[in-house]
């Protein structure tokens, strides 16, 4: 492969950012350009072309077009001027040039051929760009044609000085994703040399390609740099060309590829059995006052196999809000107490852990259990007693938030690790945890996300692990009604309010900043707070948002989960894990500015209990197209997967992953809405890859991930 990726510099005078570069895209003046010495400007160059990633010869191969302009044709100027709001390529003689001062400093440049003329507007230009295009010189202009005053223009297009009968262009001209300061043509002459240079190897075999029905990978990348005019445009500009399908498959083949041989390399690693579900197991669901659903039975019967094991388990359990993930993640931690192991749960903030806490040290403790709690708030004498629990072994259940990864933080025999919100903690936080077993062994680890992952989201970038899905809620739910309501209603909605809480119901009334914006005027929590208290009297109103000290917060918290308080006003430190079964009205401020997701997991802070519930979706006006699904999809439905489904069609996945993958890692090409067949090819290939044929799965895994394979195996 060093033949593929010699470094940058090697190659670097190839690409020195010249001033015709400069001039040919309007950007800068020739004088300028010519002050600085060529090495100099060839080291600027490669800097820039550094910071976009693009460094070997494969990484500039795979830095894909966008999208293209025909440049391949020339429209006389009679022609384009009836074409309003398109875009073409005309030429012409300038036949003026002139600096216009109103409404402002313009350079206004009229050209003309034999059917017409065509006015260049530059707002923004340099004094080298009045001389370059003095009246008798030929131009070549592309850009987007609009009807002015003194008739058809273009604002600032892209232009060159060209001779009579200049060649046009014989492919379509590639647009590639850019930086500042990197024009566009010299990522092409980089490119182009980059592809120049190439000697490729096909990490697939003719056989497996005709078996696929996909094309080569250099025929392929070669198509996208350089497509011939007489390509299918829409395949191209849609994706849908083969060639796209090839670098689609093979991106995605080497997520697969990398991901399941991170599987593979945990797997090798020793883990402590834990193959007794004892005395403590069987007294906590005697002890219940519930029955578990179906299935939640399914998943804990998955996760008793997997800690049965001398591997270390990696599982996500996923499932709704409120679909019963805790109950379950107590069950795995009282099989570890039973084969006398330490179980650790680390929690994103300090109320969800705190209210992990309460719930299973109140199952636990009266069967004997010793828990400890563990939080950056705690004062320093209550840390080191938590500390001397935990390192003794004599704290068998161990909760918190980030102060359990902590250097101070010794277990004396972990087993199990359950991280809840994995997706909300680094990679380097979940392995710190992980890293607290002892000597030579890795824990098992119970990953849980109430966030619905998709199943193609989930095949991609979860390909490593295991999953359990929990798929039904438990019974007595009762369904939640959500309306959408423009807030100039909201004297109605805090009538609303009053009424419930008159009922003795409890209200969230959730607001997206903590205080005043510039740049986004929204209703802020301190300001309905104050605005609340007011206007309902004698009824408690509780303020808690994230710049509270943790003490504070969880007072706040208290007084109203134990009803000291009827109304709490928030910011979205309540999206997850706060369970008030009395709270049946939730209000959203400011709707439209969030996720499908996070609405979804806020409106489940209510539901809870018997009483029927309700979610106010309060937005305002005008609302944009996304925005508008957005609020439809929540009016809709209630259905956490369908919900998922629905965001990652309209967000991508980044809402799913968190700090799990970094933006190297995600995919840049494959779409996981339209390339589902693809994925499923790819998982396939990648087994049968791994069993028979580790030469072509380095050789692939190091063309399209290089050294950030190393990201993905956490």
């Amino acid at each position: 492969m060093a033949a593929e990726a010699p470094n940058l510099p090697a190659a670097a005078p190839e690409i020195t950012e010249t001033p015709d570069d400069v001039k040919a895209n309007g950007r800068a003046s020739a004088k300028k350009s010519n002050k600085k010495p060529a090495v100099n400007s060839t080291v600027k160059a490669s800097d820039k072309l550094a910071k976009l990633g693009l460094r070997k010869d494969m990484d500039f191969a795979l830095h894909l077009p966008m999208r293209y302009e025909d440049e391949t044709s020339i429209t006389s100027m009679h022609d384009a001027s009836l074409r309003g709001g398109s875009t073409a390529q005309v030429e012409g003689v300038v036949t003026e040039s002139d600096v216009q001062y109103r409404p402002r400093r313009q350079l206004v440049v009229t050209i003309s051929d034999d059917s017409g003329q065509i006015v260049l507007r530059f707002l923004n230009f340099y004094g080298s760009q009045l001389k370059q295009m003095a009246v008798g010189v030929r131009v070549r202009a592309r850009g987007e044609l609009k009807h002015g005053f003194f008739g058809a223009e273009m604002v600032h297009p892209t232009y060159k000085i060209v001779n009579e009968g200049a060649p046009l262009a014989t492919a379509l001209t590639p647009v590639y994703p850019s930086g500042e300061g990197v024009p566009q043509s010299l990522l092409r002459k980089a490119i182009a040399n980059a592809l120049g240079r190439m000697h490729w190897r096909d990490t697939l075999s003719p056989a497996r390609l005709a078996a696929l029905g996909l094309p080569g990978i250099e025929e392929s990348v070669r198509i996208l740099h350089n497509p011939p005019p007489d390509i299918d445009q829409y395949s191209l500009i849609e994706h849908e060309h083969p060639a796209w399908q090839r670098v689609k498959f093979d991106e995605l083949l080497a997520q697969q590829l990398s991901l399941k041989r991170a599987q593979i390399t945990r797997r090798s690693k020793g883990a402590n059995a834990l193959p007794m579900v004892g005395e403590l197991s069987n007294a906590f669901l005697l002890n219940l006052p519930f029955s578990l659903t179906g299935a939640q039975e399914k998943v804990l019967a998955e996760i008793r196999h997997d800690l049965r094991a001398s591997y270390p388990m990696q599982r996500l359990l996923q499932g709704d809000v409120g679909s019963g993930k805790t109950i379950v993640a107590a069950l795995a931690a009282a099989q570890a107490i039973d084969n006398g192991y330490q179980a650790a749960l680390m929690a994103p903030t300090e109320i969800l852990a705190e209210q992990h806490f309460r719930k299973i040290a109140a199952w636990l403790e009266p069967l004997g259990v010793k828990t400890a709690w563990l939080t950056g708030s705690l004062k320093k004498k209550e840390k080191d007693a938590a500390n001397a629990l935990i390192s003794s072994g004599e704290a068998q259940l161990v909760i918190g938030t980030h102060a359990l990864i902590q250097d101070t933080v010794q277990f004396k025999k972990l087993g199990l690790v359950i991280v809840d919100e994995q997706h909300r903690f680094g990679v380097s936080q979940r392995l710190n945890l992980a890293n607290k077993a002892e000597q030579g062994k890795v824990p098992h680890q119970l990953m849980m996300s109430a966030t619905p992952i998709p199943r193609t989201l989930a095949m991609t970038y979860f390909a490593d692990l295991e999953v359990s899905v929990i798929d039904e809620l438990p019974p007595g739910r009762t369904p939640i009604v959500t309306r959408v309501i423009d807030q100039n209603r909201r004297d109605e909605v805090i009538a609303r309010v009053h009424a419930a809480a008159q009922e003795g119901k409890q209200v969230y009334w959730v607001c997206p900043l903590i205080e005043e914006s510039e740049t986004l005027q929204l209703q802020t929590a301190t300001d309905t707070h104050i605005m609340l208290a007011a206007a309902l009297p004698g009824i408690q109103v509780g303020l808690v948002h994230g710049r509270l000290k943790p003490a504070e917060k969880q007072q706040v918290m208290n007084d109203f989960i134990h009803n000291r308080s009827q109304v709490l006003v928030a910011t979205t430190v309540i999206e997850v894990g706060v369970d008030v079964p009395n709270a049946s009205l939730m209000v959203i401020e400011h709707a439209e500015r969030f996720g499908l997701s996070q609405l979804h997991q806020l409106r489940g802070r209510v539901g809870r209990g018997a009483a029927a519930s309700v979610c106010l979706l309060l937005y305002q006006g005008p609302l944009g197209g996304t925005a508008k699904q957005r609020l439809a999809t929540m009016r809709e439905s209630n259905d956490g997967f369908e919900i998922a489904r629905k965001d990652l069609e309209l967000r991508g996945p980044g809402e799913f992953l968190g700090a799990r993958q970094s933006g190297e890692a995600m995919l840049r090409f494959a779409n996981l809405e339209t390339d589902q067949w693809l994925v499923e090819k790819a998982r396939n290939l990648a087994d049968d890859l791994l069993k028979n044929d580790p030469v072509t799965v380095a050789a692939h895994l190091e063309r399209w991930l290089g050294n950030r394979e190393e990201f993905l195996r956490v």
